[in-house]
């Protein structure tokens, strides 16, 4: 049931005649130049600038907050002591 169904008359496998190529020499591809203009060099510059400066001010907001409250807790808790 299963069983392959050969040909009945059996053909001979192609032969391939191949015939070598001259060795080619290889290719070198080069990047295109890359231009990169002062104005994109400015502004990624202004924007480190700018990032470190808003960083920075969250950095001393953040502190003089946290002097704040040790300020005031300590008024409270001489508030609480009287």
């Amino acid at each position: 049931m299963f069983l392959p169904k050969y040909p009945d008359n059996p053909t001979p496998p192609a032969t391939h005649t191949h015939t070598p190529a001259e060795p080619a020499a290889p290719v070198r591809r080069s990047l295109p130049p890359v231009s990169i203009s002062t104005g994109a060099v400015a502004a990624v510059v202004v924007g480190g600038v700018v990032l470190t400066a808003l960083l920075a001010a969250v950095a001393v907001s953040a502190i003089s907050v946290a002097i704040a409250a040790v300020v005031l807790r300590s008024l409270m808790r001489k508030q609480h002591r009287r």
